[in-house]
C-alpha cells in the first residue's frame, strides 16, 4: 500500500505573509498578519475564529475559539446574550508523536475553545457582534476541500510563507466567494510537524509542533473566509489522529462532546480517542452524508482477530445502520477504498488502503460498500481524483489537493497492475496534480460537480445522477 494510501508522515507550516489573503475571523496577535474583514465586525480582537459544525442527530454546534479569559457571550434569535461554554481552556500537554522533533515538544494551547449546541430551529446567531453561518433551507451548492495544511518535516517541506507554494488561503477564498450552502473538510488539516530548515527561507518563521499556534497558522487564519461562508462538516485525517494532532482536533474540530477519554492527552486512551462513531447529515429527503473516522488505518489487511480491525468493524456497523435512514448515501472518510495514489515518481502506482478493505470486505464482499452507498469521498492522495467503474462499485472521488504539497500525476495510462480491487472494472478516471477545491451543485434531478484550480480555472466536470457519475475535462 502507497505511503499516499497510508498514514503519512506529513508536515505542517507557517503562516502566509501578508499578501495572503484571508480575513477577520482571525485577527490581530500570534505573529499572524491581520486581514481585512469580509462579513464580521471589525475590532473582535480576541476571538481568533468562529465557525459552525453539523455533529448528525445532535444537529449544529458554534465554536468560538478566543484568547480571552472566559467565553464569549451568544446571541440566538435576537434573544438577550448568553454565555457559551467552555470545551476546553488554556494548557501545556505532553507531546504525543514519537520519531519526530515534536516528540519533545510540549503542545501549547494558548487559546479557549468555546460551544454552544444550537437549537434546531435557530434563524440567527452572532457572538459578539459576529455573525455566525447557519444552514440555508436547501443546500444547493457544496465545497469539498481536504489536505489543507502545509508540509513541515523530516521528510518534505513547503514554502508555507509563498501563496503559490501554499494556496490554502487563496483556494479558501475564491471557495467562499462561490457562496456554498455547505463545507465539507475531508481531513488532515494539521501539517506543521517539523521546524523549518534555516537554510529554508520559504518557511521561516513558521510555528510548528502540535500547539495552537500550528492551528491558527494551518487552518483558522487561512480557511477564515471558508469558515465564515456556511457550516462545516469535518472528516478526520490520520494528522488528526491521537499520536499527531489529535489534541487540537478534539478541542477545536471533532463535532462530539470532550470527554477526557476522548481528547487524545492520554496515551491508554487512544483506544477510545483514535476511533471516534460515525454520523450523518442530511443534503436533501433522499440523500445524506455518512462520516467514518478512518484517522488510524493502516497498510496492511486486519485479521479477524486484530484489535483495530474489529473496533473498524463495530464502526462499518454502525454507519451501515445510518446508511438505511435514506436511499441514497455518500460515504465520507480520510482514506481512499478504490482510488490509486502514485508510487515510484509517478511510474507505478498504490491501490487503496488495505487495512480498511480488509473490514469493509468481512462486511459488504467484492463490493466494499453497503448497497445504499452510491458514493465514496476522500482525502489524503494529493490529486483530484474521480473514479468510475463498471462494476458494481461507488464512483469515488478523492480531493486531497487543497494546499499541502502536491503529489506527482498518476501515470497515465494507468498500469494494467494492481487493479484498485479485485472485481473493481474501473472504467474511466479523470485526474489531475493541480492545487485546487470542488464544488458540488443541484443540477436537473442529480448534481454537477467541478473541480477548480486555485487560479480559478475549472478543471474537471461531473454529472452525477445516483450511483453513476460521467466525467470530462473542458
Amino acid at each position: 500500500m502507497s505511503p499516499a494510501l497510508a498514514p503519512r508522515s506529513e508536515p505542517s507550516a507557517m503562516a502566509g505573509p501578508t499578501r495572503v489573503l484571508v480575513l477577520a475571523l482571525v485577527l490581530a496577535g500570534c505573529g499572524i498578519a491581520p486581514a481585512p474583514a469580509l462579513r464580521h465586525s471589525p475590532g473582535r480582537d480576541a476571538i481568533r475564529a468562529a465557525y459552525v459544525l453539523h455533529t448528525g442527530d445532535a444537529g449544529l454546534v458554534a465554536r468560538v475559539v478566543t484568547r480571552a479569559a472566559r467565553c464569549p457571550e451568544i446571541r440566538l434569535d435576537g434573544a438577550a446574550p448568553q454565555p457559551m461554554s467552555e470545551r476546553a481552556g488554556p494548557a501545556t500537554l505532553p507531546a504525543r508523536m514519537g520519531g519526530t522533533e515534536a516528540s519533545d515538544r510540549p503542545a501549547v494551547f494558548r487559546l479557549r475553545s468555546c460551544e454552544t449546541v444550537l437549537p434546531p430551529d435557530t434563524q440567527t446567531l452572532s457572538v459578539d457582534g459576529l455573525t455566525l453561518p447557519l444552514p440555508r433551507r436547501e443546500i444547493r451548492r457544496v465545497v469539498i476541500v481536504g489536505d489543507t495544511g502545509c508540509r513541515l518535516s523530516q521528510q518534505l517541506n513547503q514554502d508555507c510563507n509563498d501563496p503559490a507554494a501554499w494556496p490554502f488561503a487563496r483556494i479558501a477564498e475564491r471557495a467562499a466567494a462561490m457562496k456554498p450552502d455547505l463545507v465539507i473538510h475531508l481531513g488532515d488539516m494539521h501539517y506543521r510537524e517539523g521546524p523549518c530548515p534555516v537554510t529554508r527561507p520559504g518557511c521561516a518563521g513558521s510555528p510548528w509542533g502540535y500547539g495552537d499556534d500550528t492551528w491558527e497558522a494551518d487552518l483558522f487564519h487561512p480557511a477564515a473566509p471558508l469558515l465564515a461562508a456556511a457550516p462545516w462538516v469535518v472528516v478526520r485525517g490520520n494528522h488528526e489522529s491521537c499520536a499527531r494532532g489529535g489534541q487540537g482536533w478534539f478541542r477545536f474540530m471533532d463535532p462530539q462532546p470532550l470527554t477526557e477519554l476522548r481528547s487524545c492527552n492520554d496515551p491508554r486512551n487512544d483506544a477510545q480517542g483514535d476511533f471516534s462513531e460515525p454520523f450523518a447529515v442530511p443534503l436533501d429527503a433522499q440523500t445524506q452524508l455518512v462520516v467514518f473516522d478512518s484517522s488510524l488505518a493502516g497498510l496492511k489487511p486486519y485479521g479477524a482477530q486484530d484489535a483495530t480491525g474489529q473496533r473498524y468493524a463495530r464502526l462499518l456497523a454502525q454507519a451501515d445502520a445510518l446508511a438505511q435512514r435514506a436511499p441514497h448515501n455518500l460515504f465520507l472518510n480520510h482514506h481512499p477504498l478504490l482510488a490509486y495514489a502514485p508510487r515510484d515518481g509517478g511510474t507505478a502506482v498504490w491501490p487503496g488502503n488495505a487495512g480498511l478493505q480488509s473490514v469493509f470486505a468481512r462486511q459488504h464482499g467484492l463490493r466494499l460498500f453497503a448497497p445504499q452507498v452510491d458514493m465514496a469521498w476522500h482525502g489524503h492522495v494529493h490529486l483530484f481524483e474521480a473514479l468510475e467503474f463498471a462494476s458494481n462499485h461507488p464512483f469515488t472521488l478523492v480531493v486531497g489537493n487543497s494546499g499541502s504539497a502536491a503529489d506527482v500525476p498518476l501515470p497515465s495510462p494507468l498500469p494494467a497492475a494492481p487493479v484498485v480491487w479485485p472485481g473493481a472494472q474501473l472504467a474511466r478516471i479523470t485526474t489531475h496534480a493541480d492545487h485546487g477545491f470542488t464544488t458540488l451543485d443541484r443540477a436537473d434531478g442529480g448534481w454537477a460537480l467541478t473541480a477548480w484550480g486555485a487560479d480559478g480555472r475549472p478543471l474537471a466536470h461531473c454529472d452525477l445522477r445516483g450511483a453513476t457519475g460521467r466525467c470530462r475535462t473542458p
